[in-house]
This record gives structure tokens, sequence and C-alpha cells, in this order.
């Protein structure tokens, strides 16, 4: 532990903020704003699974009761959007449901939740295009402009299938998984380390272009999709012991490392020109710490890259907790000096849904070596 910095006055820091939000907005999700905010509303973007993520978090950390029953109402109404197929026409049914159900079942052992994260995770097979051997990323099937597109962030995704094979025995939802694991290893990662956030493929799978949708430019890095990298290589690798998957966050990771700024927190795009204006991306930071706690799970103690690792989480945490303990308790948010959307000008320099949530499991990780909710415990 860094000197100076207790990670379980954070955590509860980060408790009291939680609960604050809850008694406050009830069972509304919050929603990314311009303006040192979160919006509360319905559950209908990509983002909810993250907020249910966190209560969970909470809960496990202090038993409160209170926590533990808003968690159960928000994963009833992921049962009520997944029912209705209400604005689920994309890939990051991991991020909805393995955050709701999927934890209420790895915290609780309920077999309602169990039962919900399985119809989860067949509609997110469902998003498997045969012809392309891809998850297409975003839209209808046949869209024009997305039906052979994948993103970077589709590997955090991932477990929510691999898992389904471990509970189900079913072979299928793990080979989908890894069969797009491969396919992300091959086209996202380029051969200098770095990471295009988005590639595109024709209908037959023939590969046509790289590009980015949230980065600086097509051929930048985006830091946050260099961060699903780094832990979604490593939680494939946690699934099938596939030594590429384990290289591949290692080398995302050593290029992430050597860009971290001193003081701690980096920019949203890893080649955009740096000024006194320039956006940080907090939740970029944060995701990139938890990616880089679980490779450490992975990796022999006498490996040259453990040291690096080490300190890389050390130096990011730090800054986070030092940034979040100075916010006010009023402050909706935990960290700030979040990126959402920068070339679109949404979601700047403010809080981030998921950047709170990898904040929260970074920090119960280190201090109680609680991991979050993308596999079992026993898998750890």
């Amino acid at each position: 532990m860094a000197p100076g910095v207790k990670w379980h006055e954070a955590i509860d820091f980060a408790v009291l903020k939680t609960k604050r939000n809850l008694t406050r907005h009830n069972l509304q999700f919050p929603h990314i704003s311009n303006d040192k905010r979160y919006e509360w509303g319905e559950n209908d973007d990509w983002i909810e699974g993250f907020w249910t993520g966190m209560v969970w978090l909470c809960y496990e950390y202090s038993g409160d009761e209170y926590l533990r029953l808003q968690a159960e109402a928000q994963t009833n109404s992921f049962d009520l959007r997944l029912q209705a197929k209400h604005a689920l026409e994309h890939h990051d049914i991991g991020f909805l449901y393995g955050l709701s159900a999927m934890a209420g079942w790895i915290v609780q052992e309920d077999e309602r939740h169990r039962a919900l994260a399985l119809r989860a995770a067949d509609h997110l097979l469902g998003r498997w295009r045969e012809s392309a051997g891809l998850i297409q990323a975003w839209g209808p099937e046949g869209d024009p402009e997305n039906g052979g597109r994948i993103i970077i962030d589709c590997l955090m995704n991932l477990p929510l299938l691999y898992w389904a094979s471990g509970t189900t025995g079913d072979p299928i939802y793990a080979e989908i998984a890894a069969r797009h694991a491969k396919l992300s290893r091959k086209f996202l990662v380029r051969g200098d380390d770095s990471s295009y956030h988005t590639f595109y493929f024709d209908g037959s799978g023939n590969s046509l272009r790289g590009g980015t949708h949230q980065g600086y430019r097509d051929g930048s890095t985006w830091t946050r999709g260099q961060a699903w990298g780094i832990y979604g290589f490593a939680l494939s690798y946690l699934y099938t012991g596939d030594m590429d998957f384990l290289e591949t966050s290692k080398r995302l990771a050593v290029y992430f490392i050597e860009r971290i700024p001193a003081d701690g927190m980096v920019y949203w795009d890893f080649d955009v020109p740096v000024n006194s204006s320039t956006s940080r991306d907090s939740s970029a930071s944060a995701i990139a710490a938890c990616g880089m706690l679980e490779l450490l799970e992975h990796l022999a103690p006498a490996d040259p890259l453990v040291p690096r690792l080490e300190a890389a989480v050390m130096l990011t945490m730090t800054a986070l907790a030092e940034s979040s303990l100075g916010m006010a308790e009023e402050d909706e948010g935990l960290i700030d000096h979040g990126s959402y959307h920068v070339r679109g000008d949404y979601g700047l320099d403010g809080y981030m849904i998921w950047g709170d949530y990898y904040y929260l499991e970074a920090l119960l990780r280190l201090e109680k070596q609680i991991p979050g909710y993308w596999y079992e415990r026993e898998q750890a």
C-alpha cells in the first residue's frame, strides 16, 4: 500500500456515496451528462449494469441489508428489460447482466439470478454471425454499417459466455467466446502492442479496415480501449488457459504502463496532443488497474513484469483514491475526470459510472481480495 493511502477509507467513502445516491434516486439508473453530475432515469442504455455491480460490491463489503435489497430490485429490472428485449441490440449484454444477474448468483447463489444470466447469455449468443465468424457489436444483423463490426470492448462481455458454458456444461458459449477473442487478438491488437478500438469485416469475414469510434483518430490508441484489452484478454486466459491471451494482456499492459503520466491518470487517447485543456480519462485508469490486478493473479512471482504491474497499480490507485477522497460527499460520482466520447463532445471531464465501478472493484481487490463479478470465485 502506498504511504498515506488507506484503501478501507476510500471504500467506506464509496459505500457512503452509493447509499446516498440510492436513497436519493431509488430505482433509477445513472446516465452520463456534461454537467458534473449523473442524470438519473430508466434502465435503457449499455451502462446500467455498472451501477448494479457497485451496489452488489458495496453489499459484499458491508453486509448492509438495505444494499442487498436494492441490488435485488435492480436485478429484477434487468429481468423485465430482457423479457421486453428493450434496447438490447448490441453486444454489451455482459456489462448489463454479468454485473447484475451473474453477480447476484455469485453473491447469493440464487437460482433466479443464475437463470436470468443464462437467458442473457443466450441473447448475447444470438449476436454471433457464423458467416463472418464474429460477435456483431452494434445494430441488427445485416446492418450496412455495423453488420461486420467488432470493438475491443466486447472482450469484457465474453465472461458471461464463458461462465454459461461452465455452469451448464454446454461448450458452445465458450467456443464462441474464444473464437471471438482470437479474432480480436488478430485484428484489434497491432504489432507495436497498441490497439484499434474497432475493426470492420465483410459478411464473409474478410478483413476490411481498423478504425475508431471514440478515439482520437483511426490509427491512434484510445486509452479505454487499451484498458479493455488488458483486462479482457486476461479473463479469456483465465477461462481458456490459452497462453496467447495471457501474453497479449501482458503486451497491452506494458504499452499502457509506459504511457501513464507521472500523476497517475491517463489522457483519453495515447496519441492526442497534450495541452492544458486535454481531457483525462480516469475510467481508463481504473479499468487498467483492475486488469493489471487480474493479470498479477496469473503471473509467477519471478516474472519480471510483476514489479512493473504492482508499481503501476499503486500509482494509479493512489491518484484515484486521493482525488476521490478530496471530493465532497454530495458529489454523486466516486471519481472525477472521466471521459466518454470526447470527439463527440459528450461526457467530458466528469463522472463515468463504469469508472466508478472499476475504481471500487480495484479497491476491493486491494483491500479484501474481492475480484468483482467476471467469474465465480472458485476460478480465481
